[in-house]
C-alpha cells in the first residue's frame, strides 16, 4: 500500500506540490487516494491525507472510517493527525518522519493522545528511504 501512496506522491510533481501521497484502505481495497494539492487547488488544507480521507468517506458514504487504515509517505502534521483521529481510522502507517512538522511521534503524538475520544495505532519508517528520497530531490531542485 505504501507503493500506491508513493505513486500518488510522484504525481504531485506535475503541479509543483510537495510530493506527499496517501491512501486509505479497508483490507486490500483502496477507498481513497490522493497527493498533496495545495498548489494545484490553492488550498492550504489540501494535504494528501485530508484529500484521501474525503475520497474514502465519499466512497463509503460515511465520515466514520473505522476499520480503515491510512498509508502516507510523510509523517502527518497536526492538522492531518487531527483529521485522522476525527475520521476514526484504526491505523496510520507513514514512511519518512517529519522532525519539523510531524505530529505522529516527532513533535507530539496527537493520534495516541488519551485525552481524545479516539486513538489510532501508528507506525513509521515503512519504505522510509524511498519516501524520503522523493522529498529530498524535490527540495534540492527548489534551492
Amino acid at each position: 500500500m505504501m507503493e500506491a501512496a508513493l505513486s500518488e506522491a510522484a504525481a504531485c510533481l506535475e503541479f509543483g506540490d510537495v510530493p506527499v501521497g496517501a491512501v486509505v484502505v479497508r483490507g486490500d481495497q483502496i477507498l481513497g487516494a490522493a497527493g498533496n494539492g495545495r498548489e494545484r487547488f490553492q488550498d492550504p488544507t489540501a494535504h494528501a491525507e485530508v484529500l484521501a480521507l474525503r475520497a474514502a468517506s465519499a466512497a463509503l458514504g460515511s465520515w466514520r472510517l473505522d476499520g480503515c487504515a491510512m498509508y502516507v509517505t510523510l509523517e502527518p502534521c497536526a492538522m492531518c493527525a487531527g483529521a485522522i483521529v476525527l475520521a476514526r481510522l484504526d491505523r496510520v502507517v507513514f514512511g519518512a518522519s517529519d522532525p519539523k512538522a510531524g505530529f505522529v511521534g516527532s513533535l507530539g503524538n496527537l493520534v495516541r493522545d488519551e485525552r481524545l475520544n479516539h486513538q489510532v495505532d501508528a507506525s513509521g519508517g515503512v519504505m522510509e528511504e524511498e519516501c524520503g528520497d522523493l522529498l529530498r530531490v524535490f527540495f534540492r531542485e527548489r534551492r
